[in-house]
């Protein structure tokens, strides 16, 4: 199987080791490797002999020249693409695809070693890239290789080298969780933008005020907006089912309590014959117009998703209980609500209680979520 080329070089002999072995699926698998002294290569060829005896080692020989971006198109193809009731996220799926661009997407998937992976995390971050968006690298490597390995018994990919990297890169603190975000609109900056929209409205075709006050006033995120249907509201209790909320583990379908404010942002929009959804929009053009409105007005750092924030600070502050404002956001857990208590110590405090933008009226009874 094995044989020693000699070959004459100007610093004298130089000995080496080929290997040529047919595989079990038929190909022919060949490598070679260069030694100063004969020994050397016999011993590599000796090595390499009883390692391609053992039939796991010559699987895996059999199977290399499957790339980690292929596993990651096996994992959209089959979790994503063909799973209609649980289809990946947006965010999730484009992080993803950014991924098959990098130059670790053409790496063996079976024979790549936790080098390669940590060297792809380190150049990550010299572009500039923060250790959180860096980590979700690794868990998208880790996640695609555990579920292609379960549903592909036959496919030895190597999932203890993303382990292996995964341990080192959080050591040196290459890679860590996100910083706690904990900005909140002001109301001179939510007067500049809603005024802004305001002046505009005529020549929009998203209702980007009444949008974005309900967004402020129900703790729902763009997507969960521009998925409601009538069909799903309950004005008797003041709630709406909302489907395939986005939950830590996976999407559930959620009835969230509505408040006054919210509810009457709902039912304030017009029913379009043939329209089951309440906001017939697209949800990206939302964050969008809402990030380039922020820039031209010089509002900084502020983004759609900081007024689901402001809906559970303002409830907090309103004199709500941890299960009251949980009702409205959909949270499930105490941790996930826990970083809003302190706002203001659960002083009762309604900065909105005058604002002009406010879409009830005083008149109007309280919101469900100051009743005991």
């Amino acid at each position: 199987m094995a044989t020693i080329i000699a070959r004459k070089r100007k610093k004298g002999m130089r000995y080496t080791a080929q290997i040529r072995i047919t595989l079990s699926n038929g190909s022919i698998h060949t490598e070679s490797q260069t030694f100063d002294k004969k020994t050397h290569a016999k011993f590599w060829a000796k090595k390499r002999e009883v390692e391609f005896n053992n039939p796991e080692f010559l699987h895996k020989v059999a199977m290399s020249g499957i790339t980690i971006g292929k596993v990651l198109q096996l994992y959209i193809d089959n979790f994503s693409t063909n799973n209609p009731e649980q289809p990946f996220g947006r965010s999730k799926l484009a992080h993803i695809k950014q991924l098959m661009n990098f130059p670790i997407a053409e790496l063996d998937a079976i024979q790549i070693t936790p080098k390669q992976i940590v060297d792809h995390i380190i150049e990550r971050r010299k572009s500039g890239v923060v250790a959180s968006t860096v980590n979700n690298d690794l868990i998208w490597l880790k996640n695609s290789f555990r579920a292609i390995k379960i549903i592909n018994n036959d496919m030895p990919l190597n999932l203890k080298a993303i382990k292996e990297a995964s341990e080192l890169c959080r050591i040196h603190k290459y890679v860590g969780k996100s910083e706690e975000r904990n900005r909140r609109p002001t109301i001179e900056e939510l007067n500049t933008i809603l005024s802004h929209y305001q002046s505009v409205s005529s020549r929009m075709q998203l209702p980007m005020v009444d949008i974005i006050l309900f967004a402020l006033f129900s703790a729902r995120r763009q997507d969960e907006i521009t998925r409601m249907q009538w069909k799903d509201l309950d004005k008797r209790t003041s709630t709406i089912l909302i489907r395939k909320m986005k939950h830590p583990r996976k999407k559930t379908d959620t009835t969230v309590l509505l408040t006054p404010e919210a509810l009457a942002l709902i039912m304030k929009q017009p029913h379009v014959n043939g329209e089951q959804r309440i906001f017939p929009y697209v949800a990206k053009s939302i964050s969008t117009s809402f990030t380039r409105a922020c820039q031209k007005l010089g509002i900084e750092d502020l983004h759609f998703h900081d007024l689901r924030h402001e809906t559970a600070s303002w409830l907090f502050e309103m004199g709500s209980n941890i299960n009251q404002v949980s009702n409205v956001t959909g949270h499930l857990s105490w941790t996930s609500l826990k970083r809003y208590t302190h706002i203001h110590n659960f002083d009762k405090y309604d900065k909105y209680s005058n604002w002009k933008w406010r879409p009830v009226e005083e008149s109007m009874t309280d919101s469900p979520v100051d009743k005991p």
